[in-house]
């Protein structure tokens, strides 16, 4: 399967996504935008957790599945692209909390 590697790594940036933004929105240093998302957290880590990774999950297999079409290939692309921006906001957001970005 060409995309297995592409795939596993859009679920482990799915992972540091869902444990940065549980560290950050309980510190106090940013709010979830994800107003879905939102109401998980609010219902308890572990709520946002099995929601985040459950849906990460799923797009994982729906990607894997149809691994030999263009639009999966597509779609890995484009979701990769957006989880590195995200990476870099949880890296903002990071540095801007512990004052070196100002």
């Amino acid at each position: 399967m060409k995309l297995l590697k592409p795939v596993a790594l859009l679920f482990v940036l799915n992972l540091i996504d869902a444990l940065v933004s549980i560290g950050w929105v309980r510190n106090g240093l940013a709010t979830e935008s994800n107003q879905l998302m939102s109401a998980f957290l609010d219902a308890g880590n572990i709520p946002f957790l099995v929601a985040k990774l459950g849906m990460g999950t799923l797009a994982c297999a729906v990607l894997l599945y149809g691994a030999d079409h263009k639009l999966a290939k597509v779609g890995v692309s484009v979701a990769l692209t957006v989880y590195v921006w995200v990476m870099f906001l949880h890296v903002g957001t990071g540095l801007a909390a512990y004052g070196l970005l100002t």
